[in-house]
């Protein structure tokens, strides 16, 4: 493998493991304010679910983004992407009986170095 394959896939490991750490540091704000966590990295035919939450009847489908700022964190989800991921919660509600019912929202959890997690239910409410 050549020098620059070896970093390339070193920025992949470094890269995955962010995010799997971003994940874990979400769930456990999460935890702390009263959610039950369901799952991690589920793999749905519509999209990959970072967190999968719930809170009284409420299923929050949480996208873990790690940026500099908020704004670049709520951008960096496309409409498609938004799309997806609802699709990908309703379809799990719907195929979990302790989940009949439940209302499916999708919330950021926006990371940034050095700075405490920012959750935000319902982040692209109307979009």
């Amino acid at each position: 493998m050549n020098a620059r394959r070896e970093a390339r896939a070193a920025r992949g490991f470094a890269g995955r493991l962010a995010g799997r750490r971003g994940e874990l540091l979400a769930a456990l704000w999460l935890l702390a304010r009263g959610y039950r966590i369901l799952g991690f990295r589920l793999q749905t035919p519509q999209a990959e679910i970072d967190v999968l939450a719930l809170r009284g009847r409420t299923l929050a489908v949480v996208e873990v983004k790690r940026r500099t700022t908020l704004a670049a964190a709520m951008e960096a989800v496309t409409p498609d992407q938004r799309a997806r991921l609802r699709r990908a919660g309703a379809s799990l509600a719907a195929r979990r009986p302790a989940l009949a019912g439940a209302s499916v929202r999708l919330d950021l959890m926006a990371l940034a170095p050095g700075r405490l997690p920012v959750h935000i239910p319902d982040a692209w409410k109307g979009a």
